[in-house]
Formats: C-alpha cells, structure tokens, sequence
C-alpha cells in the first residue's frame, strides 16, 4: 500500500482517535485471568491487538468480537488456561510478547512464543531475567535474548525487582507473573514509566500497593471481570496534535483522548514549543483520565527533550521530530536508546526518512539534534514496517511542497488503520 500525501490548506473538525493499543492489550488479559465477564468497548482491531487476542484464544480463552470495537471476555480464572496445540504468533506486537511471558510464566505448562522477523530481533532477554528468578524456565536464541522463546512455566516464587530501566512492558510482565506467584512482588523503576497495568490491575481489584516508583501485587488474588470503556490513544492522537500545530488555520478536536500523567509527555513537549492546546471536558473511564483536545495551529519554537520525560513520550519521538523540523530553532533529544530496538532502529530511520523531506537532523547515540526552519518538500519515504514512521512522514507530507509518497504503509493497520480516512476527513480544501 502506497500513501500519497499533498499539503493541507487547513484542517478541521473532530474526530474519534482509535482506542489505546496499551489498555487494549491490557484488558483483553486482565479478563481472561479474571472471573466473569469483561465488556471491552473501543477496543483497538490493529494488527497488534488482534495477536493478543488470537494468543489468548490459543491458551483457551473464550472472547467474542472484536465487533465494531466490542469485545466480550467470558472469564474463568488462569486455572482454566491450557497448554496451547501450536506455536503462539505474537506477530509484530512487542506488548503482547511481554506481556504474555509473565502470564506463561505462572501458568503449569509449556509454551512456545514467536512473532515475526521484526520483532524476533527485538530484546527480550530483559523481562526473561526476573521471570527465571521467580521460577520460571524460559530459553530462547541467544541465551534466551530472542524469540522464539520456549516457557515452561510453574510455581513462582514472588520477587522484589530493581528494573535497571523504566519500561512498562518489563514492569507489567513481572507484575502480571506475580498475580500467579508465592507471596508478594514488586517492582522498582528508575523513573515511573505508564501505568496502565498498575491502573487496570486496581480496577479488576487486584492486591496493589503503590509507592513513589514501585509498586507491588500480592499473589493468588482473584480479580472479577469488568467494563471498561477504553480511551482514545493518545499515541495516535499524536500526529493530529502535531497536524493541527503546523497547517496553517488548523482547529480541530479530539474526543475521548486518555490524558494518563505517564503518558503526556507528548502534551508537555508541544505546550513547551509553543502549541494552542487545551483540555476540554476533563474526566475518568475506567481508572484511566481522558479528555477532548482542542489543537489550533501555533508557531513553535526548538525544545530540549531528555529525562525522566523520555519513558512518558517514548513512542511519539518520531512525530515530535516532525514538529521540530517546522519549529523555529534548534530541538535536541537525548536518552532516548530504547528508540533503537523499537519496530525498526527508529533513531536512524527519523533522521533519514525525514531527511529526504527536507529536514536538517542529525543522529547522536541515543537521539537526534534537529535544526527547525527550513522548508519541506515533497519525497519518497519508506515506513521501514513501522506504523508510527509510517504516520510521521505522512504528518511532515501536510505541510511540504509538493507531493509526498509513503511507501509499505499498510503497517499503519497495527494501531491506526483508518489513519488515511481520519486525516482526509479533516481536510478543508
């Protein structure tokens, strides 16, 4: 699939964002563990969401949907889990491997996990590590590093974890093996980093404590199953936000948009450049905060983004390099590594793929140094496979001259697959 791209004289109007690949995959799992039945409204069908379910219905699990965005989870506990007739397919989705590691890790039987070329080269020996030191017996390519990966799971032994990095996958994995586990566990981070686990896990009444950047979960509590209304992913909402900052005469709104505190990083950042943004009808669905935002266009300006502000805007790099390459001045971006084992090693891709718009970035170690100002131009680019490089330079194509060609996009069906739709409905010509 081929995406063409040509300048938008203005945006406007509102729109429905897709709903939240992260709480997705989170409550399609919290059902399945949990007794009775979950609703799931505004499920996210990406491709990543749909490995999760199709996983879980291999384990056993019985859903229904998704249908128009409504999943039905029929409950019956971990102990009605059983040990799937075939290798698990994960596909391209990083969170329902993760994630699913901790459930098989608790569950007493063996398990095969794979996924495809890209993320078989994605690092998982990080969340294999405290899972082995909780019981579990997981092996894989390059000392169990790489999927595939095979699980011989068991009684666990719960742990209290220093995790040497903020990662929500890790922290959810260890957090999810430790509902099945012995005693308590809990987990440590450098710096918070997003909590829908933690949010969910309080929803469905799980055993939780929280304190400053850990949090812990008692073992063998039992969750009931829930109705959750899942926000508008504000990930996906990104690439409007930064759409309706940079085309001129831009005013547009974005309902029911989760406003989580570990995930507006993206928000902070654009305010901080500049951005006519604001919250209209702030609220709660499900544990989780959301909003309608109002985005206008504005004339930004460079920002330095590093810190503790880098796990809280981790996924939204590549468009907010995008806003910095229109941006006046100098923008700056450090601690960032993780964006080099994402999708694809997306600080070289943001820097060559926009690059071939116009853009003046330079790649550093662990981020980019772009220098705003200068004008795009319509180019070929390539999505690598990466639905958010995909959605990028389709966000940087609004406002250069000329046409702007995204090749392989059909990726962008991983977490948005209307994304071509939404933006045309917003154009005024």
């Amino acid at each position: 699939m081929q995406l063409n791209i040509t300048p938008a004289r203005r945006l406007a109007g509102s729109v429905k964002i897709p709903g939240d690949k992260s709480i997705s995959h989170r409550a399609a799992m919290l059902g399945v563990l949990a007794q009775g039945e979950t609703w799931i409204e505004n499920f996210l069908d990406g491709a990543d969401c749909l490995s999760t379910l199709a996983c879980l219905r291999a384990l056993g699990a019985e859903i229904e949907g998704p249908d128009k965005g409504r999943v039905l989870v029929r409950g019956r506990g971990a102990g009605a889990l059983s040990e799937p007739h075939d290798v698990l397919d994960a596909g391209n989705s990083g969170t329902t491997m993760r994630l699913l590691l901790g459930i098989l890790a608790g569950l007493p039987f063996f398990s095969v996990i794979t996924g495809d070329s890209s993320l078989r080269r994605r690092p998982m020996g990080r969340v294999a590590r405290p899972l082995r030191e909780m019981g579990a017996a997981i092996a894989g390519r390059e000392g169990g590093a790489l999927a595939p990966l095979a699980v011989q799971g068991g009684l666990l032994q719960g742990i209290h974890y220093a995790s040497p990095v903020a990662s929500a996958q890790l922290k959810s994995a260890v957090l999810l093996a430790g509902l099945l586990a012995r005693g308590e566990t809990r987990v440590t981070e450098p710096h918070l980093s997003r909590d829908h686990t933690e949010r969910m896990l309080a929803h469905f009444g799980a055993p939780l404590r929280r304190a400053g950047p850990a949090v812990s979960v008692a073992g063998g509590g039992k969750l009931q199953g829930r109705e959750i209304t899942v926000p508008g992913d504000i990930s996906s909402a990104a690439f409007f936000m930064v759409a309706g900052s940079i085309v001129p005469e831009a005013d547009i709104i974005l309902e029911h948009t989760g406003i989580n505190p570990t995930r507006t990083g993206v928000l902070e950042v654009l305010q901080m450049m500049g951005a006519d943004i604001t919250l209209l009808n702030p609220r709660e669905s499900g544990g989780e905060p959301v909003a309608d935002i109002r985005v206008r266009n504005s004339r930004l300006k460079g920002a330095e983004i590093r810190g503790s502000l880098i796990p809280r805007l981790i996924d939204e790099i590549p468009v907010l390099a995008v806003a910095a390459a229109v941006a006046e001045g100098e923008t700056v971006i450090r601690d960032a590594g993780e964006l080099r084992v994402k999708e694809t090693d997306r600080i070289a891709a943001v820097r060559e793929e926009l690059g071939r718009l116009g853009a003046a970035i330079e790649e550093l170690p662990d981020g980019l140094l772009i220098k705003g100002g200068g004008p795009l131009k319509g180019g070929h680019c390539h999505s690598r496979g990466d639905h958010r490089m995909a959605m990028a330079a389709a966000t940087a194509g609004l406002v250069a001259e000329g046409e702007t060609v995204v090749a392989d996009a059909e990726c962008m069906e991983v977490s948005f697959p209307d994304f071509a739709g939404v933006l045309n409905s917003l154009r005024v010509e």
